[in-house]
């Protein structure tokens, strides 16, 4: 016979969890785009395939996000701010999924 209670208690906390998760790490990466740190993802190079990026839309890419960077209204107390809050919630995501693994692994208890 299958317990459902059970079941749906852990149905309710996985999804619970992942919102968690996932809604910390999106809200770090917009705090440290707003800290004006954003992250720029390299061109990929890969043998006998296309590459990501020219070098010409690159530096097109990256001259736009310094114009933006020198757009940012935040003061340079409130961009701290905003990087100390998104290293926050990347943190609280690191400790999720160390919880996780420590509930998974019988070794840890």
């Amino acid at each position: 016979m299958i317990d459902w209670i059970a079941f749906l208690t852990v149905f309710v906390s996985a999804l619970a969890g992942t919102v968690i998760v996932v809604g910390l790490y999106a809200l770090g990466l917009r705090l440290l785009v707003s800290a004006g740190r954003a992250p720029l993802v390299m061109p990929a190079e890969f043998t006998d395939a296309i590459t990501v990026m020219s070098p010409k839309k690159l530096a097109r890419e990256e001259k736009r996000a310094e114009k933006a960077a020198r757009k940012n209204p935040l003061t340079p107390a409130q961009r701290a701010m905003a990087r100390i809050g998104a290293y926050a919630c990347f943190t609280g995501c690191v400790a999720a999924v160390v919880y996780g693994i420590y509930l998974i692994v019988p070794l840890f208890h």
